[in-house]
């Protein structure tokens, strides 16, 4: 008997392909896993065992932990797992999953490229070796060659410091409806990270911050910084909880819709966050709960006469709450359903506007976790969400979902990154109730030599409004990190963004630099 199928809804039909290619891997896998399971034992038996960068992070042991995770302190309800960064001293461009690109946890975010490491031109940091290392020659003789001497860290007691500081001078082209503008600047970037060498447990805090100072030519700064912390407590070998906590700045984005036209330098928005998560075995199941609060403050925006308006009704709260149900058909594979309830509290309960935004949010998910080893990994959720506003003049915001990461190894020395998120913004307009973006981000990078790693990173936002037209923004990255020894790098990018806006004016930005990395 044949079967017929209803057609895919058109605001669906973009994410058809992926969801294809999801259920066909898991046709495929699922029997090939599990006789692996039982060949070789189930070494994901114990969350525990699982702790350093297994399928454990991939179900999230704890979603607030992640350099990309909190995207949004705003958002009060969280619509996608993301990689445990934190646990990790990996740099997020390097291609491990752990902090992958485009990853995100919240719905309502307002999301920051910079501190998150999701822009397509910043390759500075781009100075830790690959996961997937390529084989070393070896000699008549003489024992396998490990991976490089890559200056491994400081010891302090019980913990593992490891720093790096790139210098980079730049340059950067911007043109929009305000004319043409170019600077050259100065940039400093410093990254670090404190890990702990306990027999149990684990604290984990990681940090960045870059910092720029024009030489020349007229242009805004760009500053931004983030620190996150990640205490992991083994309460036993089938239970594991989180306490996390973090900061992050930087100024927004002038291609962001919220961002007032004609200013010098736009806000500054500072977020702090923290949460609490626990995650336990059940036999094949695997149960989260998660709860997590943030905060959002904003400053003021400038303009060339002197005038500074300041935008602290936006500042806000909110606290969001998450339950997750796994069910494990193999090591490899686990699919998973999801509920989570947010609330979004303003500190003034009317903005500039007259308008109430605080809102209540709800969404469900299901999706699958997938980790092949270092060759594949990943996870793809697919939803629905609703955010409902105090004031009955905005419209609430009804938004299909998609979120995923996705880390594919096709050979040593070559690593390939995926990331998928939906978001929901609010607007600032008055009656406007806010949009729903989808971000799809990507990065490749690859060993040209042993001392020399070429990257490529991409990325596609679309903003879509229910009352105007909507807007998409590209942006693309390339760039080469030379190995000079255990210490030092030298690095070279260059970067192209595109905000195409129908119903204003497009801007485009070139951007390219060159730097040298200090590593311990």
């Amino acid at each position: 008997m044949t079967k017929t199928f209803a057609p895919v809804p058109p605001r669906l039909r973009p994410f058809a392909p992926l969801a294809a290619l999801m259920a066909s891997v898991c046709l495929v896998v699922a029997p090939t896993h599990a006789g692996a399971q039982s060949a070789e034992g189930n070494s994901f038996s114990s969350p525990t065992a699982r702790a350093s960068g297994s399928i454990s992070r991939l179900s999230n042991t704890d979603p607030n932990t992640t350099a990309l995770q909190d995207s949004d302190p705003s958002s009060p309800l969280g619509t996608a797992e993301t990689p445990d960064s934190t646990a990790t001293a990996t740099n997020p461009h390097t291609g491990n999953l752990n902090g992958l690109r485009g990853s995100t946890g919240m719905l309502q975010a307002t999301p920051m490229n910079q501190a998150d490491n999701l822009a397509g031109d910043d390759l500075n940091t781009l100075t830790e070796p690959s996961e997937n290392q390529p084989e070393q020659g070896i000699e008549p003789g003489e024992a396998p060659a490990g991976p490089r001497d890559d200056a491994s860290g400081l010891r302090l007691g019980s913990f593992m410091l490891r720093t790096s500081s790139n210098q980079s001078l730049n340059t950067q082209k911007v043109s929009d409806g305000a004319g043409s503008r170019h600077r050259t600047f100065f940039a400093s970037t410093m990254n670090g990270s404190l890990t702990s060498d306990w027999g149990r447990h684990a604290l984990t805090i990681t940090g960045a911050s870059t910092f720029e100072k024009n030489i020349s030519g007229q242009g805004a700064t760009e500053p931004n910084a983030r620190i996150d912390g990640d205490l992991r407590l083994d309460l036993s070998d089938q239970t594991i909880a989180h306490l996390t906590a973090g900061y992050a700045f930087e100024r927004e984005e002038t291609s962001n819709p919220n961002a007032l036209a004609g200013a010098t330098q736009q806000a500054r928005v500072d977020r702090y966050s923290g949460g609490a998560s626990i995650e336990r075995e059940l036999g094949v199941l695997r149960g989260t709960a998660a709860i997590a609060a943030t905060r959002t403050t904003y400053g003021s925006v400038s303009f060339a006469d002197g005038t500074r308006v300041d935008l602290g009704d936006r500042d806000r709260n909110a606290v969001q709450g998450r339950i997750r149900l796994g069910y494990e058909l193999s090591p490899a594979l686990i699919p998973f359903i999801e509920a989570t309830l947010g609330r979004a509290v303003y500190d003034e309960r009317l903005d500039a506007s007259g308008f109430a935004r605080s809102s209540w949010s709800y969404g469900g998910r299901a999706g699958v976790q997938l980790d092949l080893g270092e060759k594949l990994r990943g996870e793809l959720g697919l939803g629905y969400a609703t955010v409902d506003y105090e004031d009955a003049r905005l419209a609430s915001i009804d938004a299909f979902t998609i979120d995923g990461t996705l880390l594919w190894s096709p050979r040593r020395g070559t690593n390939v990154d995926l990331g998928l998120r939906t978001t929901v913004q609010d607007a600032t307009t008055a009656g406007q109730s806010g949009w729903v973006e989808y971000l799809l981000s990507s990065g490749l990078s690859h060993e040209l030599r042993s001392n020399l790693t070429a990257r490529l990173t991409g990325s596609t936002t679309w903003r879509d409004f229910s009352a105007s037209a909507d807007q998409l923004n590209w942006a693309v990255g390339t760039g080469l990190v030379w190995n000079v020894n255990r210490y030092l790098d030298a690095t070279a990018n260059v970067g192209y963004e595109l905000n195409d806006n129908p119903g204003g004016v497009d801007s485009k930005q070139w951007r390219a630099g060159i730097g040298l990395s200090l590593r311990r």
